[in-house]
């Protein structure tokens, strides 16, 4: 458990750098110190067939993308090529947020698309799993 803590920080640590390395909005910039919010969820699906997993990824980009002070977005598939030891591969998409700051991932947390996402959704999820933390440039 804490091998995948571990990396699962590390893959926040490489979307941080993602962010850095393409740039920020101007208007959801950070000064360099100030600490973001990464929400990071992994959902396994009660059935993972190839059309659920981009009926989440899709239902993810329609109601989860481009809230208030929200740094980055990214949703997708697990990478199923990817079978290290240190893999973790129980999980089917994978959610990825940077907020500006906990104040705009609290908003989130209440906004209606939000909240019309888990209602759509949540009937086929297995289990979700969410890793916050905060990171920092």
């Amino acid at each position: 458990m804490r091998r995948t803590v571990m990396f699962a920080s590390i893959a926040v640590a490489a979307l941080a750098a993602v962010v850095i390395l393409h740039g920020v909005p101007a208007t959801n910039a950070q000064p360099k110190g100030s600490a973001m919010l990464s929400h990071d969820v992994y959902f396994s699906l009660k059935d993972n067939s190839p059309a659920n997993k981009k009926k989440l990824v899709d239902a993810c980009k329609k109601y989860l993308s481009g809230h208030e002070g929200e740094v980055f977005f990214a949703a997708g598939t697990l990478a199923e090529a990817l079978k290290r030891e240190v893999n973790d591969l129980q999980f089917d998409v994978a959610l990825h947020i940077v907020f500006k700051d906990q104040a705009a991932h609290d908003k989130y947390q209440d906004a209606k698309r939000h909240q019309q996402f888990i209602d759509e959704n949540k009937d086929n999820w297995k289990k979700v799993r969410v890793f916050d933390s905060f990171v920092e440039r």
